[in-house]
């Protein structure tokens, strides 16, 4: 016994016309120069070792992909003998682990300071789904560098912005003193105040004419 779908569901795959929209309203999101900026702080960071990518998304892309360079980048924002990630003296070659290597970063990053809400995952990198989420990460990663100032950032502090910083008020103690004392002054009036005119609660207000 044979079954047949009609003709035009036999026909028809997967759509991918909202998956590619989408797609493409990211890649607009993509920033050239951001990129040429993040290339040049990496390079400087790191090494020229590391070489450089083809320009665009997907160069940049298949730069990182592997999470080596990442790794490195994250282990060069600490001293020598307190590395964060593990990094393999042999390139990855297989999938699975290029991917767990990549997955390393955002681990790190989010330990050295970077928060979740400007972290990339792994997919927007080794499936190029989202390269705007993964220079977000970059950027923010090289604004804290820059932020904390500990001697380990390379490069130019003007290639990132620093990140605002609580400012907190240190009183001497006669400055809290003299606030207690402003307070006592304002609770002693607040004593003075009449309460004739007052009801109680739930009484009704006296009319007099």
């Amino acid at each position: 016994l044979e079954f047949c779908l009609p003709q035009n569901m036999a026909n028809k795959g997967p759509s991918y016309g909202m998956s590619r929209k989408v797609q493409s309203k990211i890649e607009k999101k993509y920033d050239k120069e951001l990129e040429e900026q993040l290339v040049e702080w990496i390079t400087v960071q790191c090494g020229p070792d590391v070489g450089r990518p083809d320009r665009g998304h997907l160069g940049f892309q298949v730069w990182l992909k592997n999470g080596v360079i990442l790794s490195k980048l994250v282990n060069s924002l600490y001293p020598d003998d307190s590395k964060s990630v593990r990094v393999p003296e042999n390139l990855p070659s297989r999938v699975f682990k290029q991917m767990e290597q990549v997955a390393q970063f955002p681990k790190a990053a989010e330990d050295y300071g970077v928060t979740k809400t400007d972290m990339f995952q792994t997919v927007d990198l080794f499936e190029g789904k989202d390269m705007v989420a993964v220079q977000r990460t970059l950027k923010a990663l090289g604004s804290l560098a820059v932020t904390k100032n500990d001697g380990h950032y390379c490069g130019d502090p003007n290639w990132f912005m620093k990140k605002a910083q609580e400012h907190k008020r240190e009183f001497t103690e006669n400055q809290l003193q003299e606030g207690k004392h402003v307070i006592g002054l304002q609770m002693g009036s607040n004593r003075g105040a009449s309460q004739a005119s007052m009801t109680g609660y739930g009484e009704p207000w006296q009319i007099i004419s």
